[in-house]
């Protein structure tokens, strides 16, 4: 199967993936109401409020990107940095998960930052953001463990018996979201395969990988971090504030669902689309949201956060040319 193919065969999968749940989750709802609810009783105030957190949080991750390439011995420019994770952002829309690579290809062609060296920093990066998710998740699971326990039970990931397993809806919705992050894995340990096989690669991604030890000033790097996970919890929370069925939802729901989320969002789907509507809207029943307002709540706060990152992208691919252009 060629590459072309191949390319095209993961996003159409990933489409019907995200689909195949969408649809499932909302088969019986009431869009009208959605409509209502965006043009009279958001509050735009709020929702302008977490989007700046959503930009912020793509540039502090752009400055500690900057900081890990420089041990290096490259020196991209901070903006291209940032201009390059808006468009990854974008590019992982198209085809989900392509964003880590093609922000190295970004760097490569308009800083002439090494690829696989690149490569080793964002792995790099996924190992630290990963420690900080886990980190995350244990506090909140501690705090708010009856939530977690219900939200199992209910979505079929305890179950007292395989009568119930197998007629539970939501048990399918995770069974298929599961079989997705199964095979983003394997796609994984394919492309990890293919570089072992390139003489060479393999050890430039390790000193990129490496280049943390190296870094100038580990205590910035912290506070970058710090922001970066600030950020994207405020981008999130701060929309409960938008809604008047979710503005008495406090900081610790807020933390249940976005853990939720950020877990859901590993589903090779489009920005998460699909399951990440399923997690939110099931914990967000959980602290006595209706389903439809749960619904309603997932369906616009997912759509303008992806339209942002959508409007990033094309900022982050237009900044580039232009900054090229100047160059030259």
């Amino acid at each position: 199967m060629n590459k072309p193919v191949k390319k095209s065969l993961q996003v159409v999968l990933s489409l019907l993936l995200g689909g195949f749940v969408l649809f499932w989750v909302y088969r019986d709802f009431d869009f009208q109401r959605v409509t209502r609810v965006l043009l009279h009783e958001t509050n735009w105030w709020w929702m302008s409020f977490s989007l700046f957190f959503g930009v912020m949080s793509h540039v502090f991750r752009g400055w500690r990107w900057k900081q890990t390439l420089e041990p290096l011995g490259v020196r991209p420019h901070a903006s291209d940095c940032v201009d390059a994770i808006f468009v990854s952002y974008a590019a992982s829309l198209v085809v989900p998960r392509v964003g880590e690579v093609s922000r190295c290809g970004v760097l490569a062609r308009y800083d002439n930052v090494p690829f696989a060296k690149s490569l080793g920093t964002v792995v790099t990066e996924r190992l630290i953001d990963t420690l900080c998710i886990v980190l995350i998740t244990g506090l909140t699971f501690l705090l708010q463990m009856p939530v977690f326990l219900t939200f199992f039970e209910e979505t079929g990931t305890k179950i007292p018996s395989l009568v119930h397993l197998l007629t539970s809806p939501w048990f399918y919705v995770v069974l298929f979201s599961a079989a997705g992050v199964l095979a983003l894995l394997y796609y994984l340990l394919r492309m990890l395969a293919f570089f072992e096989k390139v003489k060479g690669v393999v050890l430039n991604v390790w000193e990129g990988i490496l280049s943390l030890r190296s870094v100038s000033n580990v205590p910035l790097f912290v506070v970058y971090t710090l922001l970066i996970w600030a950020c994207y919890f405020f981008h999130f929370y701060l929309t409960f504030y938008c809604f008047s069925f979710t503005a008495h939802l406090g900081v610790l729901a807020g933390l249940v669902m976005f853990v939720g989320g950020t877990f859901a969002v590993i589903v090779p789907t489009p920005n998460g689309a699909g399951p990440w509507h399923f997690a939110v809207i099931t914990m967000m029943m959980l602290y006595g949201v209706s389903a439809a307002d749960a619904g309603i709540f997932a369906l616009i706060v997912h759509g303008i956060q992806t339209l942002l990152v959508i409007v990033l992208g094309l900022w982050g691919w237009l900044h580039l040319m232009m900054g090229r252009r100047h160059k030259g």
